[in-house]
């Protein structure tokens, strides 16, 4: 089982959906929200992400769509940002549909930003049952990009080919450059057998290094430890829920 208490800090995943006739107003929140991120007490670290259409990363935006991943100093924190920022109360009243998902990383390397966005927290000694998220994301090199997306359509067909590959969405900072997929896995032995045993993957990951595409990576594993809302009419992670507490992911 696992616990966050009010004083831990939580990592967060935001994803909503608008009606079409408010496309136009998600791609200026995407720039208007920053300045509230900016002055959110205890938000250690966030994105804005526009999203791609489908499940994939897709270079063509669905601008029904955006995200948000924070990471926050403690539970609390986050808690107060969901009930009293206008942000959120704003979120709910226009969009058609929101999930999100709180979690704690437990296997991560790379940098975001220049940085590591996990500093406080320490990873775990051993893996968990329980389903999982996985974040990777990359900033790309621009004498790489058309390789990138090249090398992108074989990689997310075999993605979502999956059996337990819950939900996966991709998303970015900007177009083209900054570059990430967050997915939702049942097991990890399914998740780490795709990434390092599958031929599609396994070749792009070793040409990435082989032939040096990103100037920033990272991959992150996480635990979820709620989930709330919905996505695509479901809520994948429904079975992290404990009587509606923080609490536990099981399988």
């Amino acid at each position: 089982m696992l616990h966050v208490a009010e004083h831990d800090p939580v990592v967060a995943f935001m994803l909503a959906r608008y009606p079409q006739r408010a496309s136009i107003q998600t791609l200026f929140y995407l720039g208007f929200d920053r300045l509230a991120l900016t002055s959110t007490p205890g938000l250690r670290f966030w994105r804005l992400l526009g999203v791609g259409q489908g499940r994939v990363f897709d270079p063509h935006p669905d601008l029904q769509r955006s995200a948000l991943f924070t990471v926050w100093d403690s539970l609390a924190a986050l808690q107060h940002f969901e009930a009293q920022s206008r942000l959120m109360q704003r979120v709910r009243r226009q969009s058609e549909e929101v999930w999100s998902v709180q979690m704690l990383p437990v296997r991560w390397h790379g940098t975001w930003g220049g940085g590591d966005p996990f500093a406080r927290f320490t990873p775990a000694p051993a893996p968990t049952p329980g389903p999982w998220v996985i974040l990777t994301r990359a900033t790309i090199y621009a004498t790489k990009v058309r390789t990138f997306l090249a090398a992108v359509p074989l990689v997310a067909q075999h993605l979502l080919q999956q059996p337990t590959l819950l939900n996966s969405v991709g998303v970015g900072e900007a177009p083209f450059f900054y570059q990430a997929t967050l997915s939702l896995w049942r097991t990890l032995p399914d998740m780490m057998a795709f990434a390092y045993g599958s031929a599609p993957h396994s070749e792009v990951v070793r040409r990435t290094r082989r032939e040096n595409w990103y100037k920033e990576d990272l991959f992150v594993r996480f635990r979820p430890v709620a989930a709330q809302g919905t996505w695509d009419g479901v809520n994948p992670l429904a079975e992290c829920n404990n009587a509606g507490d923080l609490g536990a992911c099981t399988e």
